[in-house]
Protein backbone atom coordinates (compact mmCIF):
# COMPACT_ATOMS: atom_id res chain seq x y z
CA UNK A 1 0.00 0.00 0.00
CA UNK A 2 1.72 3.85 -0.69
CA UNK A 3 2.20 5.90 2.01
CA UNK A 4 0.30 9.26 0.92
CA UNK A 5 2.58 11.18 2.72
CA UNK A 6 5.51 9.71 0.40
CA UNK A 7 4.09 10.29 -3.15
CA UNK A 8 6.87 11.53 -5.49
CA UNK A 9 6.15 15.23 -6.89
CA UNK A 10 6.89 14.63 -9.83
CA UNK A 11 6.20 11.33 -11.98
CA UNK A 12 7.48 10.85 -15.40
CA UNK A 13 5.97 7.95 -18.07
CA UNK A 14 7.21 5.99 -21.28
CA UNK A 15 4.03 4.90 -22.46
CA UNK A 16 5.18 2.01 -24.02
CA UNK A 17 3.58 -0.75 -25.47
CA UNK A 18 0.73 0.20 -27.68
CA UNK A 19 1.77 -1.57 -30.94
CA UNK A 20 2.51 -4.56 -29.82
CA UNK A 21 -0.91 -4.25 -27.46
CA UNK A 22 -2.66 -3.99 -30.64
CA UNK A 23 -0.49 -7.00 -32.51
CA UNK A 24 -1.06 -9.39 -29.79
CA UNK A 25 -4.68 -8.95 -30.81
CA UNK A 26 -4.22 -8.75 -34.26
CA UNK A 27 -5.67 -4.86 -34.52
CA UNK A 28 -4.15 -1.91 -36.51
CA UNK A 29 -1.39 -0.54 -34.56
CA UNK A 30 -3.79 2.34 -34.66
CA UNK A 31 -6.23 0.66 -31.84
CA UNK A 32 -3.05 0.23 -29.90
CA UNK A 33 -2.92 3.78 -29.54
CA UNK A 34 -6.53 4.32 -28.89
CA UNK A 35 -6.19 1.56 -25.77
CA UNK A 36 -2.86 3.69 -25.17
CA UNK A 37 -5.24 7.24 -24.44
CA UNK A 38 -8.08 5.80 -22.26
CA UNK A 39 -5.00 4.44 -20.41
CA UNK A 40 -3.86 8.21 -20.71
CA UNK A 41 -7.21 9.27 -19.28
CA UNK A 42 -6.79 7.00 -16.45
CA UNK A 43 -3.20 7.51 -15.14
CA UNK A 44 -4.07 11.39 -15.75
CA UNK A 45 -7.09 10.73 -12.63
CA UNK A 46 -5.22 8.40 -10.24
CA UNK A 47 -2.48 11.02 -10.43
CA UNK A 48 -4.11 14.07 -9.24
CA UNK A 49 -6.61 11.70 -6.76
CA UNK A 50 -3.03 10.81 -4.76
CA UNK A 51 -1.85 14.09 -4.87
CA UNK A 52 1.14 13.89 -7.12
CA UNK A 53 1.94 17.58 -8.10
CA UNK A 54 3.44 16.77 -11.98
CA UNK A 55 2.70 14.27 -14.36
CA UNK A 56 4.55 13.64 -17.62
CA UNK A 57 3.85 11.68 -20.70
CA UNK A 58 6.27 11.15 -23.15
CA UNK A 59 3.29 11.60 -26.04
CA UNK A 60 5.53 12.03 -29.38
CA UNK A 61 9.01 11.84 -30.06
CA UNK A 62 11.11 13.55 -32.51
CA UNK A 63 12.47 10.15 -33.66
CA UNK A 64 8.55 8.95 -34.04
CA UNK A 65 8.34 11.10 -37.36
CA UNK A 66 9.89 8.13 -39.11
CA UNK A 67 7.12 5.93 -38.40
CA UNK A 68 4.33 5.59 -41.15
CA UNK A 69 2.19 8.55 -42.20
CA UNK A 70 -0.78 7.06 -41.91
CA UNK A 71 -0.10 5.77 -38.28
CA UNK A 72 1.51 9.24 -37.35
CA UNK A 73 -2.08 11.13 -38.91
CA UNK A 74 -3.85 8.24 -36.94
CA UNK A 75 -2.16 9.40 -33.43
CA UNK A 76 -2.13 13.58 -33.54
CA UNK A 77 -6.38 12.55 -34.73
CA UNK A 78 -6.55 10.94 -31.44
CA UNK A 79 -4.40 13.51 -29.87
CA UNK A 80 -7.59 16.23 -30.72
CA UNK A 81 -10.30 13.62 -30.19
CA UNK A 82 -8.82 13.28 -26.40
CA UNK A 83 -8.34 16.82 -26.20
CA UNK A 84 -11.89 17.65 -27.39
CA UNK A 85 -12.82 15.24 -25.24
CA UNK A 86 -11.58 15.86 -21.94
CA UNK A 87 -10.91 19.81 -21.89
CA UNK A 88 -13.92 19.86 -19.74
CA UNK A 89 -13.46 17.45 -17.16
CA UNK A 90 -9.54 18.41 -17.11
CA UNK A 91 -10.46 22.13 -16.59
CA UNK A 92 -13.19 21.03 -13.94
CA UNK A 93 -10.29 18.99 -11.77
CA UNK A 94 -8.27 21.60 -11.78
CA UNK A 95 -5.51 20.17 -14.03
CA UNK A 96 -3.16 22.35 -15.87
CA UNK A 97 -1.52 21.56 -19.37
CA UNK A 98 1.54 21.94 -20.48
CA UNK A 99 3.21 21.09 -23.60
CA UNK A 100 7.23 20.15 -23.55
CA UNK A 101 8.65 20.20 -27.44
CA UNK A 102 8.42 21.80 -30.54
CA UNK A 103 4.48 21.79 -30.96
CA UNK A 104 4.28 24.13 -33.21
CA UNK A 105 5.33 21.82 -35.74
CA UNK A 106 2.77 19.37 -35.64
CA UNK A 107 -0.74 19.32 -37.37
CA UNK A 108 -2.31 22.80 -37.64
CA UNK A 109 -5.67 20.92 -35.97
CA UNK A 110 -3.45 19.48 -33.25
CA UNK A 111 -1.77 22.63 -32.61
CA UNK A 112 -5.40 24.71 -32.32
CA UNK A 113 -7.07 21.65 -29.85
CA UNK A 114 -3.78 21.94 -27.73
CA UNK A 115 -3.33 25.90 -27.73
CA UNK A 116 -6.74 25.93 -26.46
CA UNK A 117 -6.03 23.58 -23.90
CA UNK A 118 -3.01 25.63 -22.85
CA UNK A 119 -5.51 29.15 -22.68
CA UNK A 120 -7.97 27.18 -20.62
CA UNK A 121 -6.43 25.59 -18.01
CA UNK A 122 -3.46 27.95 -17.48
CA UNK A 123 -5.12 29.36 -14.02
CA UNK A 124 -5.37 25.70 -12.71
CA UNK A 125 -3.86 24.76 -9.46
CA UNK A 126 -4.06 21.07 -9.15
CA UNK A 127 -2.34 18.38 -11.05
CA UNK A 128 -0.04 19.81 -13.73
CA UNK A 129 -0.25 17.53 -16.41
CA UNK A 130 3.03 17.60 -18.83
CA UNK A 131 2.52 16.44 -22.70
CA UNK A 132 6.01 15.45 -24.46
CA UNK A 133 4.82 16.36 -28.26
CA UNK A 134 7.90 16.41 -30.92
CA UNK A 135 10.00 16.10 -27.98
CA UNK A 136 13.84 14.57 -28.06
CA UNK A 137 16.19 15.23 -25.42
CA UNK A 138 19.02 15.77 -26.89
CA UNK A 139 17.10 18.34 -29.21
CA UNK A 140 16.18 20.08 -25.90
CA UNK A 141 19.81 20.27 -24.80
CA UNK A 142 20.79 21.34 -27.77
CA UNK A 143 18.52 24.23 -27.99
CA UNK A 144 18.88 25.18 -24.80
CA UNK A 145 22.99 25.54 -25.00
CA UNK A 146 22.44 27.66 -28.44
CA UNK A 147 19.83 30.05 -26.61
CA UNK A 148 22.68 30.60 -24.07
CA UNK A 149 25.55 30.73 -26.64
CA UNK A 150 23.26 33.55 -27.42
CA UNK A 151 23.14 35.71 -24.80
CA UNK A 152 27.11 35.42 -24.34
CA UNK A 153 26.80 36.63 -28.22
CA UNK A 154 24.97 40.03 -26.86
CA UNK A 155 27.07 40.17 -23.69
CA UNK A 156 23.91 38.99 -21.45
CA UNK A 157 26.03 36.37 -19.81
CA UNK A 158 29.92 35.31 -19.53
CA UNK A 159 31.10 31.94 -20.56
CA UNK A 160 32.50 31.36 -17.63
CA UNK A 161 29.33 32.28 -15.09
CA UNK A 162 27.05 29.45 -16.75
CA UNK A 163 25.69 26.90 -14.48
CA UNK A 164 23.56 24.03 -14.57
CA UNK A 165 20.73 26.42 -13.90
CA UNK A 166 21.52 28.59 -16.74
CA UNK A 167 20.66 25.41 -18.83
CA UNK A 168 17.98 23.58 -16.57
CA UNK A 169 15.86 27.61 -17.11
CA UNK A 170 16.44 27.18 -20.98
CA UNK A 171 15.14 23.74 -21.42
CA UNK A 172 11.37 23.08 -22.02
CA UNK A 173 10.97 21.85 -18.55
CA UNK A 174 11.79 25.35 -17.04
CA UNK A 175 10.53 25.83 -13.44
CA UNK A 176 9.39 22.06 -13.53
CA UNK A 177 11.00 20.11 -10.57
CA UNK A 178 13.14 16.90 -12.02
CA UNK A 179 11.40 14.18 -11.94
CA UNK A 180 11.63 11.69 -9.03
CA UNK A 181 10.44 8.78 -10.54
CA UNK A 182 10.36 7.67 -13.93
CA UNK A 183 7.68 4.56 -15.33
CA UNK A 184 8.75 2.86 -18.49
CA UNK A 185 5.86 0.12 -19.62
CA UNK A 186 6.39 -2.67 -22.07
CA UNK A 187 9.27 -4.27 -20.80
CA UNK A 188 11.78 -2.13 -22.32
CA UNK A 189 15.10 -0.87 -20.13
CA UNK A 190 16.28 2.36 -21.93
CA UNK A 191 15.33 6.03 -22.02
CA UNK A 192 14.80 6.44 -25.42
CA UNK A 193 16.06 10.23 -25.26
CA UNK A 194 13.43 11.29 -22.63
CA UNK A 195 14.47 14.04 -20.22
CA UNK A 196 18.27 12.96 -20.56
CA UNK A 197 18.94 16.25 -18.24
CA UNK A 198 16.16 16.19 -15.85
CA UNK A 199 16.49 12.57 -14.96
CA UNK A 200 20.01 12.66 -13.46
CA UNK A 201 18.64 10.95 -10.12
CA UNK A 202 15.25 10.11 -10.77
CA UNK A 203 14.13 6.88 -9.44
CA UNK A 204 13.69 4.06 -12.58
CA UNK A 205 10.85 1.24 -12.64
CA UNK A 206 10.31 -0.87 -15.43
CA UNK A 207 7.29 -2.70 -15.76
CA UNK A 208 6.38 -5.92 -18.44
CA UNK A 209 2.78 -4.36 -18.92
CA UNK A 210 2.20 -2.94 -21.83
CA UNK A 211 0.99 0.58 -21.58
CA UNK A 212 -2.87 0.06 -22.67
CA UNK A 213 -3.32 -2.71 -20.25
CA UNK A 214 -1.34 0.10 -17.65
CA UNK A 215 -3.88 0.35 -14.49
CA UNK A 216 -3.96 2.38 -11.24
CA UNK A 217 -2.93 -0.44 -9.76
CA UNK A 218 0.29 -0.44 -11.39
CA UNK A 219 0.81 3.17 -10.92
CA UNK A 220 0.31 2.71 -7.58
CA UNK A 221 2.56 -0.30 -7.56
CA UNK A 222 5.36 1.17 -9.02
CA UNK A 223 5.22 4.48 -6.54
CA UNK A 224 5.14 2.07 -3.46
CA UNK A 225 8.60 0.38 -5.08
CA UNK A 226 9.98 4.12 -5.38
CA UNK A 227 8.83 4.42 -1.49
CA UNK A 228 11.03 1.79 -0.48
CA UNK A 229 14.09 3.21 -2.53
CA UNK A 230 16.98 5.31 -0.75
CA UNK A 231 17.55 8.44 -2.63
CA UNK A 232 21.71 9.14 -1.70
CA UNK A 233 21.52 11.78 -5.12
CA UNK A 234 25.45 10.85 -5.50
CA UNK A 235 26.14 10.28 -1.81
CA UNK A 236 25.92 7.69 0.43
Amino acid sequence: MIDLEKIPEHVAIIMDGNGRWAENRNLPRIAGHNAGMIAMKGIVKAASAIGVKHLTVYAFSTENWRRSSEEISGIFKLLVIYVEKELDELHQNNVKVRILGNYDKLPKEAVKSLERTLETTKGNTGLQFNIALNYGGRNEILRAVKKIAMKVEEGILKADEITERDIADNLYTSGIPDPDLLIRTSGEMRLSNYLLWQSAYSEFVFTDVLWPDFTRKDFENAIEIFQHRKRRFGGR
